[in-house]
């Protein structure tokens, strides 16, 4: 059961008609969502809390926004660049459709370990639900 809603089709008056999607603005993964400046991420380093499973580890912070945030970090030991970019792209939909299973305004940064690259999709969701449902029992402000 996917936790964001079933997409509702609507039409739009054109010479053909296209297909729009109401409630997946709510799911989507906006600039805003992101962790983006490098002294964020360092501050994970100091006041974040590390939550491991087999590919990846999270560290999350409580942040002073209304929404969770996602940063994701892969390097070059994981894989050469075609698998890390699809290695982020996981994480990314994944967080996206996930999300509303956290309470409370997290900043994640997920860091893929190095067997990451070879996992599949069910590996990298299960890896994630482990990490997701640690990180929505965890109450410490």
């Amino acid at each position: 059961i996917p936790i964001c809603p079933e997409p509702k089709l609507g039409t739009i008056q054109s010479p053909r008609p296209l297909q729009v999607y109401t409630s997946l603005s709510r799911c989507a993964f906006t600039k805003a969502d992101r962790i983006l400046k490098r002294s964020e991420f360092i501050a994970f380093r100091q006041h974040g809390h590390k939550y491991h499973s087999r590919f990846f580890l999270a560290v999350i912070q409580k942040n002073k926004l209304s929404h969770c945030r996602l940063g994701i970090t892969v390097t070059r030991n994981v894989g050469k660049a075609a698998q890390r970019n699809r290695i982020k792209r996981r994480i990314r939909e994944y967080f996206r459709l996930n999300r509303r299973r956290i309470e409370g305004n997290w900043d994640i940064h997920l860091i893929a370990k190095k067997g990451a690259s070879e996992i599949d999709l069910a590996q990298a969701s299960s890896s994630l639900d482990r990490i997701f449902t640690q990180i929505g029992s965890h109450r410490k402000a």
